[in-house]
């Protein structure tokens, strides 16, 4: 008896109740995949912008629709605690711990690098089999292992200086090569998310997008500005008199910018149809860089108090989070990590003790005991403590952060346990937590050269030479000058060396070599072309490398990047341009790299932005 074919079994629908048919249950099965693949991860970081900048803070002077709608269709986590300035905020994402516990002591000169033997939240996520990139400000190390690329993410567009002087036509890093490119620093960089959206929309992602504005310098596209320019400023500062009415149109114009690039990541995402299964973070690395409205909190940026750390925290998540949420016990920066990794389901890797919870339970909504904690903020040696209703400031004044959170007036007299308590607290936490002077001879001086003696805090050298990433740069700010050689402004971020006139200056980089070979040596240069042929040598131990500034590049400083004057201590930028010297023999080992004058025949020898060294096969 033969056997009917196993389709004849099925029943029989016209084409069109099958067409139907697939359209009801579609959604059904989307649905399904959605919830049971792997959340993508979009983190946005603003820098510099206080919790005061948006709207749905209640400034009512700026427009944020986009950002406010993560937390409108997600969580707010109300009492959102940073760190008073960018490096620190960015190590604590990074790392879930406090800064200090990864060598993270300040901005600049080497101090905001985050140590090698620390594992981040991308090294996390890269281990799981997510496409991981960052597009924007790292400022947690240039050099290799330092660098974006070594600590998780598989591709790095932006820069890695505290801050950047060309918002327009920027020059900017990609994957290890500096580029020129077009048009304004956070449009840029929100195109490069995009296209790393798109080209792994078809497999789990994390995207790191951290914004460069509103920092300094003073620099808005002139559509955002032209609305901001003449408006009238009724939401003042704290202490208004220190408000400068100017700077806060600008710093404004930069948000409602930003803003839009969120909005296009939203679109984007809706165009992929992977909103839904996106989880999205939005916050600041510290309080606002100008005295403006912050809600009557005391302090800006680089202080320690409510105004300085307190910033917006917004996480969506539409397949899984509640939406228009608000948790109101209070959370920092080290609390990222953990909580990233438990709504993803990831493992993490590394085992250095957290300092940061997971704050599922809360985002959630679920029954669970969650008993108060401090959080401790430091800068320049100064430390305060949060709890859930109580302030200690750096000079042991406790506040009652519910009943008076502009802090005025101190409660040491009324709670002295309190007080006691967390004064206690703090003195355990500077123990535990930040370093001690550092006994090594790199620290002392040994082998080091005196202007990096005079000048540096960090005693770790600048690495050298890693074959998985040959290219090494060597910025003006890791470097020392000594001599007549200065820094083109007294901030080392994005600042370049002038001043070169005589054989007896030198600029000096304390180098680490990991990898002994032939390297080739390029500076980025000008020089008027009345002083051409000066002759230079770059030396390392036993080698040395001579060559000749031999034709003059001397254009003048940019006049198209700001929208107001600069602040004090902030370099103007030029076009530079390379000057291969030749090929240089390094070997292995740690000691002073020097670049030094033989010959000057003109008024000076050249200004000097960076110095790139490539491992050669």
């Amino acid at each position: 008896m033969s056997q009917r074919p196993m389709r004849s079994l099925l029943p029989r629908f016209p084409a069109s109740h099958c067409v139907a048919f697939l359209f009801c249950i579609m959604p059904i099965l989307m649905t399904s995949d959605a919830s049971s693949a792997p959340p993508n991860v979009i983190v946005f970081l603003a820098d510099d912008a206080g919790w005061g900048d948006y709207s749905h803070s209640g400034n009512k002077q700026v427009s944020t629709p986009h950002i406010d709608s993560i937390a409108q269709h997600g969580v707010s986590l109300d009492r959102f605690y940073v760190c008073p300035v960018c490096a620190p905020t960015r190590a604590e994402f990074l790392t879930g711990r406090y800064h200090p516990r990864g060598g993270v002591r300040g901005v600049s000169t080497g101090q905001e690098r985050l140590d090698p033997g620390e594992k981040t939240v991308a090294d996390a996520f890269k281990a799981a089999g997510y496409a991981t990139g960052a597009f924007g400000k790292w400022h947690n190390g240039t050099q290799w292992p330092y660098h974006a690329m070594a600590r998780g993410f598989d591709e790095y567009f932006g820069h890695s200086s505290g801050h950047w002087g060309e918002y327009f036509d920027p020059p900017l890093e990609e994957n290890g090569r500096m580029i020129r490119t077009h048009g304004y620093i956070a449009d840029i960089c929100t195109d490069r998310a995009l296209g790393f959206i798109d080209k792994n929309r078809d497999r789990p992602f994390f995207c790191f997008v951290p914004f460069t504005t509103p920092h300094s310098p003073w620099s808005a596209p002139e559509k955002e500005w032209e609305r901001f320019k003449d408006k009238p400023i009724t939401q003042r500062a704290t202490d208004p008199d220190k408000e400068d009415i100017n700077e806060t149109r600008c710093v404004l114009a930069m948000i409602e910018n930003q803003d839009a690039n969120v909005g296009r990541v939203l679109a984007k995402l809706d165009e992929l149809r992977l909103r839904d299964n996106t989880i999205i973070f939005y916050f600041s690395d510290n309080g606002p860089n100008t005295s403006r409205w912050t809600g009557g909190m005391k302090g800006k940026k680089a202080g320690t108090d409510e105004g300085s750390v307190r910033s917006v925290g917004y996480l969506s998540w539409p397949a899984k989070l509640p939406a228009g949420k608000t948790v109101t016990q209070i959370s920092g920066a080290i609390d990222l990590l953990p909580t990233l990794l438990s709504l993803a389901g990831i493992p993490r890797v590394g085992d250095k003790p957290l300092d940061g919870r997971d704050l599922s339970p809360l985002l959630f909504d679920q029954s669970t005991d969650w008993p108060d904690r401090p959080i401790f903020t430091t800068w320049a040696g100064r430390v305060s403590v949060r709890t859930q209703q109580h302030r200690l400031d750096e000079q042991g004044r406790l506040f009652d952060m519910v009943a008076d959170p502009g802090q005025t007036v101190p409660i040491n007299d009324r709670q002295p346990e309190v007080a006691a308590r967390l004064t206690a607290a703090v003195h355990a936490w500077r123990k535990e937590v930040l370093p001690a002077p550092d006994p090594s001879p790199l620290a002392q001086g040994t082998n080091r050269p005196r202007a990096a003696v005079a000048n540096a805090v960090d005693p770790r050298p600048f690495t050298v030479g890693y074959r998985e990433f040959p290219i090494t740069m060597l910025e003006a700010r890791d470097g020392e000058p000594d001599g007549n050689v200065r820094r083109s402004s007294s901030a080392p971020n994005c600042s370049f060396f002038v001043n070169w006139t005589k054989k007896e200056d030198r600029i000096v980089w304390l180098i680490d070599v990991h990898t002994s070979g032939r390297y080739e040596v390029s500076i980025d240069y000008t020089c008027p072309l009345a002083d051409v042929g000066s002759e230079v040598a770059l030396s390392f131990r036993n080698s040395r490398l001579t060559g000749r500034v031999a034709s003059g590049w001397d254009p003048p400083l940019n006049t198209n990047q700001d929208t107001l004057p600069r602040p004090h201590g902030e370099s103007q930028l030029k076009e530079f341009r390379p000057l291969k010297l030749g090929v240089i023999q390094l070997e292995q080992g740690v000691a002073p790299l020097t670049l030094q004058a033989l010959e000057i025949p003109g008024k000076s020898v050249m200004d000097v932005r960076r110095l790139t060294l490539t491992l050669l096969p």
